[in-house]
């Protein structure tokens, strides 16, 4: 395509842009409609069916230990792919002004890919961890820029409101999608289907349209900081990679930063293991599939109001003190996790999980985005996907791994598995630990120190 091979930067990078640190009412939408769309990936695909169908369809009379296994290493292999890319690619995001253009190559794979499990037969484990790890890094990846545009839509003092909004957003859309979802399942009949397993594929093909359809407001309504000048693709490249290059040599100016990279990969591991692995962890223990659907939409419509509580939470007594709190909840729900018996339990755990997930996720965005140098956001933003898929890589092999662990030392029933969840515990508490010692001031004031410092003259 001519519109890549000549310049990697868009088409209007000369023109004002009027949504770049305005906040305004357009933008901040289209921005957060965003989350809404991709959201259904990460509820009916990620959190519900993908396990259910893997274990149920594609693992068919596999050891649900093994199986397990299987399903975390499928999750860390899209998290190291993703992980060593993502800074280079933010970094030559930023040289070249395609954050959205990068967004949208990495979003359409992973609607592709969704779609694409429609298609594969049972028993076909393999080529479903493929695909699914294939979907999983255009989630991530698309991500990773979608992060970066948050400065351009929201001023510091704005960050945690639009950034709760979007998450908010998209509890609200991943969790109405995820309803229809689960309706088609239980009586497909309503809707003309087969059955459930044909429901479950159509599932699928549903998730991948709605990404599509709603991520057309941030591409159209959306604008992104331009730069200095127009670059060819290799430029971009080359001045992407000494800007990481000039990144890691003042690694040292940047402290601020690196501890709150450092809390930030501990306690969400925490998050985004429970995320992957709670509806795998219920199967273990022997509760019926209707019950974990019924959590996971209990979280999903807790979340919505919830994090945008956190938003208001965040400008009200501070963001790191509302961090603390999510960190301090989840500290209890993976202590009592580890010890339920009945499904009304499981009930209780997905209401306080909603309360503080968003709130987390949201906060922990904005917070980051406000000690970052503006100008190298999808950079910075790089590694901070980047930390966030290396914690998925170590979070599911822990409970995957603690789980065979305690199975080959004799552990009998779903002992193995309480054993996996509790191990998660220690996550959270070494991340908010560190996150003690970041200073938000100390954090900004690096930012502009470095802002504009680069590996490779703009001139």
């Amino acid at each position: 395509m001519r519109g890549i091979s000549d310049t990697f930067s868009l088409r209007g990078a000369k023109k004002k842009n009027r949504s770049v640190m305005t906040g305004n009412r357009k933008s901040v939408i289209g921005w957060a409609l965003y989350d809404w769309a991709n959201s259904a990936f990460a509820t009916t695909v990620m959190a519900a069916f993908f396990p259910l169908y893997f274990k149920a369809f594609w693992s068919a009379g596999t050891d649900p230990v093994v199986s397990t296994a299987r399903l975390g290493m499928a999750n860390s292999a899209a998290g190291i792919v993703i992980a060593l890319a993502a800074p280079v690619l933010g970094a030559m995001a930023d040289r070249g002004g395609a954050r959205k253009r990068l967004l949208s190559f990495f979003a359409f794979l992973g609607i592709a890919m969704t779609f694409s499990l429609a298609l594969i037969a049972r028993g076909s484990w393999q080529t479903a961890v493929f695909v699914y790890v294939a979907a999983n890094i255009g989630f991530t990846g698309g991500n990773i820029f979608y992060d970066s545009l948050l400065p351009s839509v929201a001023p510091p003092e704005r960050s945690d409101a639009v950034s709760s909004l979007g998450f908010a957003l998209g509890y609200l859309g991943g969790g109405l999608l995820f309803a229809l979802n689960v309706m088609m399942t239980m009586k497909p009949d309503l809707f003309g289907i087969p059955d459930a397993s044909a429901a479950v594929r159509l599932s699928f093909v549903t998730v991948s349209l709605w990404w599509l359809a709603f991520s057309l407001p941030l591409f159209f309504c959306v604008a992104e900081p331009s730069p200095a000048k127009e670059r060819t693709l290799r430029r971009a490249v080359q001045e992407g990679f000494g800007q990481i290059r000039d990144t890691l040599r003042h690694v040292r100016q940047l402290r601020m930063i690196v501890l709150f990279l450092l809390a930030y990969w501990l306690y969400i591991d925490g998050v985004d293991t429970i995320i992957r692995m709670a509806l795998d962890y219920g199967l273990s223990l022997g509760f019926e599939t209707q019950d974990l659907i019924m959590a996971l939409l209990i979280t999903q419509f807790v979340g919505f109001p919830c994090a945008l509580a956190f938003g208001w939470l965040g400008g009200r007594i501070g963001t790191k003190r509302s961090l603390f709190i999510a960190i301090a909840v989840y500290i209890a729900v993976t202590a009592w996790g580890s010890f339920i018996h009945a499904p009304c339990e499981f009930y209780i755990l997905a209401a306080l999980i909603g309360t503080v997930q968003g709130g987390i996720q949201a906060l922990s965005r904005s917070y980051y985005a406000r000690i970052i140098p503006p100008d190298r956001a999808a950079e910075y933003f790089g590694f901070y996907n980047m930390i966030g898929k290396f914690s998925v890589v170590i979070g599911p092999v822990i409970v995957g791994m603690s789980g065979l662990a305690a199975r080959a030392l004799g552990c009998q029933g779903d002992l193995a598995s309480r054993v996996g969840i509790f191990s998660i515990i220690i996550l959270f508490l070494a991340g908010g630990t560190i996150l003690a010692f970041v200073d938000e001031e100390a954090g900004r004031r690096q930012a502009r120190g470095n802002v504009g410092r680069t590996g490779s003259d703009d001139n």
